[in-house]
This record gives C-alpha cells, sequence and structure tokens, in this order.
C-alpha cells in the first residue's frame, strides 16, 4: 500500500482535500477511465486502425462518442492520428508509446475484471433483486 499512501499524500493539500490541478485520479485516470477510451486503447493494441474500422468493430459507440474520444486520446499523448492524402482522405490511429505503457499497466486490470465478471454480475442481480 506505500504506492497508494505516497499518491494519496501528493493528491491532498494543506487543508486535507484531494486539490483538483494536482490529484492524478482526476487529472489523468478521469479522463481515461470511461469504457470507450479503454476499449478502443485495447483495439489499437494491435495495430493502426482507420476510424471507420474502429466504427465497425465497436458498433455500439455512436460516431460522435467515437470522435470524442479518438481526439481525447490524440490530445492526451496516447494515440496519433495520421491524415493519409487519398479521395477521400483517410484517417489511421494508432497508440504512441506511452498509450502502449498504458496498456501494459491496464494489464492486471484487465486480467481482474475478467476473473471477477461474474461475481460482478451476480452481486449487480442480488442488489437489483432486493431494490
Amino acid at each position: 500500500m506505500g504506492d497508494i499512501d505516497t499518491v494519496v499524500a501528493r493528491m491532498r493539500e494543506d487543508g486535507g482535500r484531494v486539490e483538483e490541478g494536482a490529484c492524478p485520479i482526476r487529472d489523468v485516470l478521469d479522463q481515461l477511465g470511461d469504457k470507450w477510451s479503454m476499449l478502443l486503447i485495447f483495439l489499437l493494441a494491435s495495430g493502426a486502425r482507420r476510424f471507420g474500422e474502429l466504427r465497425r468493430e465497436l458498433p455500439d459507440i455512436s460516431q460522435r462518442m467515437l470522435t470524442q474520444t479518438l481526439r481525447d486520446l490524440t490530445r492526451n499523448g496516447l494515440a496519433t492520428r495520421t491524415v493519409h492524402p487519398t479521395r477521400p482522405p483517410s484517417v489511421e490511429y494508432a497508440l504512441t508509446p506511452q498509450g502502449f505503457a498504458l496498456l501494459e499497466a491496464l494489464g492486471p486490470l484487465l486480467r481482474w475484471a475478467e476473473a471477477h465478471h461474474d461475481y460482478i454480475r451476480a452481486a449487480r442481480r442480488r442488489f437489483d433483486a432486493a431494490a
């Protein structure tokens, strides 16, 4: 827990509150913790993809949400956006080295999610049935 204690200590300001600008959870992870960002990072791990390919691989994401999420990943330096001078122009997205580093860090979380998926679903059913 030492690493967690260190991060929490860095996040706190003098008054004991979590400072918005200095908090890595709020500043970095908040922008990456949504389901689409993580799914796109996993899809881009196997290689560059065009926008249309990503749209086909995630059929339940809206075009607007896909555009925004890819823009955010690019803004955060986790993906690149390359426009190829074809007719019509094609745009390709790929992970940056920092995107691959994030992917490596997410490995344990993905394994945890896979190992506990049935448990979480059962807990939700129990909770919903009791409500």
